[in-house]
């Protein structure tokens, strides 16, 4: 996402004070979408279960309907899929990070890049 190496931006969204959307969330929902379940993508991910439940849980309370819904039973129909409600938040939320991206890019290439020193100088002790 970053155009230019020296800007990151972290694009949370809020819902009251729990934080409805982010990157590690939307990470999640992408694994989700690839793995079919969420312990496949928080094993994917280098995370627990027990913390990506969290995530989901909190995406699922903060926004009109679940992003991601569960598939209970055995067989070929079981784990958890990325709603439709979630591909769109996934897909908007992507778009604003890049559109975010580019902005913060656009504006660093001004002055502001001329004061940026080309490393850190030592710590004072």
């Amino acid at each position: 996402m970053p155009v230019n190496p020296a800007v990151k931006l972290k694009l949370q969204i809020y819902c009251d004070h729990e934080i409805a959307m982010g990157p590690g969330k939307a990470d999640l929902l992408d694994a989700i979408a690839a793995h079919g379940s969420i312990s496949a993508a928080a094993r994917a991910m280098g995370m627990s279960y027990r913390r990506a439940w969290l995530l989901v849980d909190a995406m699922n309370r903060c926004w009109s309907g679940p992003l991601v819904e569960t598939l209970a039973g055995g067989g070929h129909e079981r784990g958890a899929r990325v709603s439709e409600l979630g591909a769109e938040v996934l897909r908007q939320y992507r778009a604003m990070q890049t559109a975010a991206g580019q902005a913060a890019a656009d504006r660093f290439d001004t002055p502001l890049a001329a004061l940026l020193a080309p490393t850190p100088r030592p710590a004072q002790h």
